[in-house]
This record gives structure tokens, sequence and C-alpha cells, in this order.
């Protein structure tokens, strides 16, 4: 049994890491702002982790053998979160993003089409960390989500304070009307309707993860004892015509397909550029995936099962 305390953790994957965490025997303790109620057996600390004094306030003298970090998107809150659980944790495990190996969002080493992208590609030691960006600005952030989460992983890696690894997470699909960014429910609405799909001229796979394996992946980096960035997706890169394809064997519907011109923006997941993850250190590590053609038709029928009825 250890202390493990998850910040954020109220919904999809978190939520379920907590579920696990709980079954497995752990002793929980969520930090959010209370926006819901945790699982019984599970203690909540309510509380901004934007506000360092009121975090160190509301933790008061809690310690932990490990902190997961479901919710950390900048360099500002990184450090915070360093100075605040610096004597407080052993292990600090940041939940990253597959967006931080987007080439078009920083100037990154080349890696060929069709070559999976290994985590050197973005060292979290050496990244450079620009504190004083407008970070608390929303639109600012959102625009800027990938390097934000870069730097905010290299505030981590440099702490001190503990041993720092991070979860790049793949694409999550999965859990029907919990997957909130609505982007597999984009495809299966659009061809249950009979609606056209942007996709770009010479799409390019990426690789996807469901919710429930990310949250087995997280339990198993929460208790495990690397160090650093390791990939989590399935086994097995999808472009946009592969998943357009699983999506219409299952409505039993003729997709609509538009290409759009060169640098338009299109649908998600339909990518005009190569940054497909690695997941070769996560299983020299000791875990296994799943394979995406496996789950992905099932998550597929829970997008269709929450689409809202039709109106008479």
């Amino acid at each position: 049994m250890q202390r493990i305390c998850v910040i954020g953790g109220n919904r999809y994957a978190g939520k379920l890491l907590v579920e696990r965490l709980r079954a497995a025997g752990h002793r929980v303790t969520v930090v959010n702002r209370g926006s819901a109620p945790p699982p019984v057996g599970v203690e909540r600390v309510v509380a901004d982790r934007n506000d360092e004094a009121a975090l160190t306030a509301a933790l008061g003298h809690r310690t932990f053998d490990v902190v997961v970090d479901q919710v950390c998107y900048t360099p500002v809150q990184a450090a915070t979160a360093a100075r605040v659980f610096a004597g407080r944790t052993r292990r600090y495990v940041m939940t990253s993003t597959i967006e931080v190996y987007d080439p078009a969002t920083a100037a990154l080493p080349a890696v060929p089409p069709g070559t999976p992208v290994p985590e050197e590609t973005v060292d979290p030691v050496t990244w450079p960390v620009a504190m004083d960006l407008p970070w608390h600005d929303g639109a600012y952030l959102e625009a800027r989500y990938a390097e934000g989460k870069r730097q905010a992983e290299a505030v981590l890696a440099r702490a001190g304070g503990f041993e720092s690894a991070v979860v790049r997470s793949a694409h999550v699909l999965g859990g029907g009307a919990q997957e909130f960014t609505g982007r597999l429910a984009h495809y299966t609405g659009r061809v249950a309707r009979g609606e056209e799909i942007t996709v770009h001229a010479n799409a390019l796979p990426t690789v996807f993860i469901p919710h429930e394996e990310l949250a087995d992946l997280l339990l198993w980096a929460a208790t495990a004892d690397f160090t650093g960035p390791v990939n989590a997706c399935s086994d097995g890169p999808f472009d946009v015509h592969d998943l357009i394809a699983v999506v219409a064997a299952r409505v039993g519907r003729e997709p609509v397909r538009r290409t759009v011109p060169a640098g338009e923006e299109a649908s998600p997941f339909s990518f005009d550029r190569h940054y497909a993850m690695d997941n070769a250190r996560a299983k020299e590590l000791g875990f296994s995936f799943s394979r995406t053609t496996d789950w992905l038709p099932g998550a597929v029928a829970e997008a269709l099962a929450a689409e809202p009825s039709p109106t008479v």
C-alpha cells in the first residue's frame, strides 16, 4: 500500500485512475477544486492548484509516496507544484501528451514518416523554459498547449525535490459521453448523418489509447521506479481513413469525404505531419499494450450509443 495523491482525477481517465488505485489497496487523496465528490474511501483536498499559498495550507502536514498530476499545463503550474511537493513526496508523475511531438508547434528533430517517434525527440532535461510568458492567459495557453506541456515537463524534470516521470498519452478515446473532447463523436455523428468529413490529401497516421488503458498505465507508472518520459499508445497506428472505415462499418453507411487544400485545417485526427509515437520504452519497462484494432470498434459503438436521439 502506498499513499498516492492525484491532482485532478474527477473525470474520464483520471477518475478511472482514482478508482483503480483505491481498488489496488492504496490510500488515495484527490486534490481539486471540489467540482465532484470522490469515490467512497478516497480523501479529497479542495484547493486551487494555481494558488500556492492556498494549496500549501490545504495540504497541511500530509505527505505522499507518489503524486500523479493530471492537470499540469504550464511551467508556472509545474514550478508551483515543485515547491509545494518538495519534501512531501518521493515520486511525481505528470500526465503529458502526444502533442509535445507535433512539428508544427516547435523546431524538433525530423523523424521520417513511418518511423515511430521516440521519447528522446523531446528531452525535458534540456528543453528551454520561459516562465515570463503569459501562461495565465487562457487564449494564449490554448494556442500553445503543446509548448506549455513541454515546458511543464522540463520544470519537473529539473526540480530535484523528488524523482520525476512523465506519461505522454496518445489521443484518448472510449467511454461514450465521457469522452469530453467530442473528437470521436465528430466522426460517428457525421457518418451517421451523411455529413462530409474533411481530410488531408495525404493524411498521415497517428496513435490512440483507450481511456481504460491509460488509467492502467498511470497506475503502473505511479508504482514503478522509472524516471523521464514514456510514450503511452496502443499498438497499431491509424490514419483518418482507417478511423472513418471503422465508423462506417459500424454505422452501415458510406462516408462522405472532402479533401482540403494544403495548409488548411481538417477534421480531428487528419494530420498532414508525422508524429506517431513509439511505445517501445514502456514495453521494455514492463507494460503491455492492446492493439487499436481490438478496442476501437467498441469505442465507436459507445460513441454511437451516446449520440442524442433525433427530434421528431
